[in-house]
């Protein structure tokens, strides 16, 4: 069942009904200003940091759900409802969402009244802007009372939603013609505030919640919108709004638009006031005058989608395939783009007020974003690399904000160091730019710490060739890419955290999927060391990567797969000796992508046990038999159902890795039905099942064991979109940036067809043209670029040029 359609022409999802299974959702933001916005209008807004600098306040788990956001209500004749249909719940004669890249549109109409709202971040403003056109479709004259409605964060998210006893004294406003200006806290420690205005006049306005919706009353149905009147209160202490009251007569097909727009503003700390106590309003001004006109907003919503079209025009696939070049084309950059910006801080599953960035998460995040806007991946890899312990550890999180380590799980987390090199290797391909290896770089964001970044890379190899275990296999401290694989944190009483309880490193708990990235990620260090001219480094990287490879042959293979790891007691895990979870995917997809066991005969092995023990028609489920009772030497991977999360569930980011591991032994057909199980276009039709968003990836589908089998959780904020990418522009179509150039090397299924790619490299346009036979499925016969051949397939950089004409002809 569908509740929409894909409109692949205008780029955009086309929801058709306010019912769907959960809200779904858009970001709105490049840069530093976000919202979320769902498909009722619900959503919030922040500025760089959803915790620290929340704009406008939501309410997670809240009944109904999703019933805060930026809301306009209209009251016709009496009839109150919205264009996006919440919070009134109204149901309205005709609906519609869209949501595009970068922004979201909704059409909706009531008793021959049109409501035509656009709402979109411009690209380079610290604002929201929400256009709204009112249109008469009767024949007769209407008058028509419009509210706007917003309710403003106290700044700090969590504070906010817990220090009741101080929030509820601090709250302050200003008002100044239709702006009405949250200044809470400005007159201490903080210079910033934020800001709704309309370009029109208003009749009154609210900034007191209670006095706009009534004491003790919902959102639903305002007391100020019932009785058609705003009070024009000024919020004292308790709860700050902004809601602006429009009365206005629409003569029979007229329409009138108004431009809404929530702003953050700062100020310089000697220059915060007009007056005393009257906050300096130049920047709001400022920004207000930019976009004061509907003409104005917009040409600012054009350069958007200009921006975008440029942005998604450096990586562009033609084929026969809608569902390809769909995803290549439009969503799954898309989502790179919006977890590049939030890792895993702020939507509607994490609320953005404990984790930060991810280290790994942004580290891995970067892999799928890094071609869109290399100079910002450069400036993210900087930040991330100064968070960087001496000893080549690191800080599981940082704040977006501070850019400092987040200290709420600390450190321990020992696959972290090398996604860093992971990262790097990825961003050199990309651009060729080794001054980054030459970049100072701090550890801990301490000043005085600085080395060159080539230097970070150099402790992240050597802590994993230095923290081994019994079997020469890497320690695997709380955790590795699986956070729920605490094998040295026994945690055995409520309210302890599974990955923080007891020591962070043990002397024998190890990691084989550890062991797999070191030998992966081990070559790519040894190419940089010898592209950079460190020799000896580059002879110790290719010894220990060496001595890892047989590690991993000696004591990390069961017979029939990988072993996932070895637990506290030196006893195996993922293991046919195990009672429960014998088989995990993580380092049966890794070992295969790193070319481990892949001569001895023992990858096809692996990869073929995940087929038969581990797929089901949704995916590819992380483990199997799931547990069934709690382990405390594994820790909160046992604590779930079975089916959900990592205790057996379909953990859609590890699907990538068991994809591009198919495409690694040339198993086109192997490779391309993973990718399908997972790819939300060809599952739009089951979206009741499914229930997120059928144009966006999710973090988990519930496994063969769940209740709700094929249901997925946790959308948008997921490493499954990089590694989707990943997989799908270099495994799958091939297009693979290297060193010294970009390679083409596709594996698809027997009877795809021809493709053409368009693909922006180093500041030069390749066009590739791809011609399969049917019944291939890996190989080049053939390279000609520019109508001469080639020896391999790797296209030659050559300096100064723009252009190449590639055709590659597989066989």
């Amino acid at each position: 069942m569908k509740f929409g359609h894909f409109d692949d022409k205008a780029k955009e999802y086309v929801i058709t009904t306010p019912h769907t299974p959960q809200p779904w959702i858009n970001y709105l933001g490049s840069n530093d200003f976000f919202s979320l916005i769902s498909n009722t209008c619900g959503g919030y807004s922040f500025y760089k940091d959803a915790k620290l600098l929340r704009i406008t306040r939501y309410r997670y788990n809240n009944i109904p759900v999703d019933s805060n956001g930026k809301y306009y209500y209209i009251n016709d004749d009496g009839v109150i409802w919205n264009p996006g249909t919440m919070p009134s719940g109204t149901e309205t004669d005709t609906y519609e969402c869209r949501h595009g890249l970068g922004y979201s549109r909704f059409h909706s109409s009531k008793n021959n009244l049109e409501a035509d709202l656009l709402a979109f971040v411009p690209v380079d403003a610290a604002c929201e802007i929400n256009c709204l056109t009112l249109k008469n479709n009767s024949n007769v004259a209407k008058n028509v009372s419009l509210f706007s409605y917003v309710e403003f964060c106290l700044w700090n998210a969590v504070d906010d939603s817990t220090n009741f006893q101080r929030n509820l004294s601090i709250g302050e406003v200003e008002v100044h013609g239709s702006t009405i200006y949250h200044k809470t806290e400005y007159r201490e420690r903080r210079r910033h505030y934020s800001f709704f205005t309309v370009n029109a006049p208003v009749q009154n306005f609210d900034t007191s919640r209670d006095e706009f919706l009534g004491a003790g009353n919902g959102n639903a149905f305002p007391e100020a919108v019932r009785r058609k009147k705003c009070s024009n209160s000024i919020a004292s202490g308790w709860y700050p709004i902004a809601a602006h009251q429009i009365d206005l007569t629409l003569a029979p097909g007229e329409e009138k638009t108004f431009v809404f727009m929530l702003g953050y503003c700062e100020n310089p700390a000697d220059n915060k006031w007009e007056a005393p106590n009257v906050i300096r309003k130049a920047p709001a001004k400022a920004l207000i005058e930019r976009f004061d006109t509907a003409e104005k907003a917009m040409a600012a919503f054009a350069e958007l989608k200009t921006y975008w079209e440029t942005l998604l025009a450096r990586f562009a696939v033609t084929s026969s395939n809608e569902h390809i070049d769909r995803m290549a084309n439009i969503w799954n950059q898309y989502q790179c783009m919006v977890t590049f910006n939030m890792s895993r801080s702020a939507s509607y599953y994490e609320s953005g007020t404990g984790r930060g960035m991810g280290f790994r998460d942004s580290c891995q995040d970067l892999l799928g974003f890094v071609h869109l806007i290399p100079e910002r991946a450069r400036e993210r890899i900087i930040d991330i690399a100064s968070t960087q312990f001496p000893d080549g550890s690191a800080y599981h999180q940082y704040q977006p904000l501070t850019k400092q380590g987040n200290l709420d799980v600390g450190s321990g987390f020992n696959d972290d160091p090398l996604w860093l090199i992971a990262a790097v290797s990825a961003y050199l391909k990309e651009t060729g730019d080794y001054g980054i290896l030459d970049e100072p770089v701090p550890f801990d964001c301490k000043k005085g710490s600085e080395v060159p970044l080539f230097e970070h890379l150099n402790k992240s190899f050597h802590y994993t060739a230095t923290h081994l275990g019994l079997h020469k296999l890497p320690l695997i401290g709380r955790a590795d890419w699986n956070d729920c694989l605490n094998l040295n944190c026994f945690s055995s009483e409520p309210g302890e955290s599974f990955q923080t309880t007891g020591p962070s490193e043990g002397p024998v708990a190890e990691s084989v999927f550890i062991a797999a990235m070191f030998v992966k990620y081990g070559k790519e260090f040894k190419e940089i060391c010898l592209r950079t001219g460190h020799e000896d480094l580059a002879k110790e990287a290719e010894s220990a990567v060496a001595d890892m490879y047989q590690a991993v042959l000696d004591a990390g293979w069961d017979g029939e797969w990988f072993l996932r790891a070895y637990d506290s007691q030196s006893a195996k895990v993922g293991s046919k000796e195990c009672e429960e979870g014998k088989i995990y995917i993580e380092p049966q997809g890794f070992c295969v992508m790193a070319e481990i066991g892949k001569e001895e005969g023992l990858a096809e092995k692996a990869l073929d046990s995940v087929h038969k023990h581990l797929e089901t028609k949704y995916g590819i489920m992380i483990l199997q038999p799931a547990y069934t009772r709690y382990h405390l030497e594994l820790g909160e991977i046992s604590s779930y159902p079975p089916g959900y999360k990592e205790n057996a569930g379909i953990f859609c980011h590890n699907n990538p890795w068991i994809s591009i591991a198919e495409a690694v032994l040339g198993r086109g057909d192997l490779a391309f039905d993973v990718y399908r199980k997972i790819c939300p276009s060809y599952i739009e039709e089951i979206s009741d099942v499914h229930r997120t968003e059928p144009y966006i990836y999710s973090q988990m589908v519930a496994g063969a064991d769940a209740a709700r089998f094929g249901e997925a959780k946790n959308s948008w904020l997921t490493g499954t979109a990089a590694w989707t990418f990943v997989n799908l522009s270099q495994a799958l179509l091939g297009i693979q940036p290297e060193y010294d150039g970009l390679a083409v090397n596709p594996c698809l299924p027997k009877n795809f067809g021809d493709l053409k790619i368009k693909r922006r490299y180093r500041d030069a346009e390749y066009y590739i043209d791809i011609r399969k036979p049917d019944g291939v499925e890996k190989g080049v016969a053939w390279m000609e670029v520019d109508g001469k051949k080639i020896a391999g397939n790797q296209i030659p950089l050559i300096p100064g040029k723009k252009e190449y004409h590639v055709t590659v002809q597989m066989g």
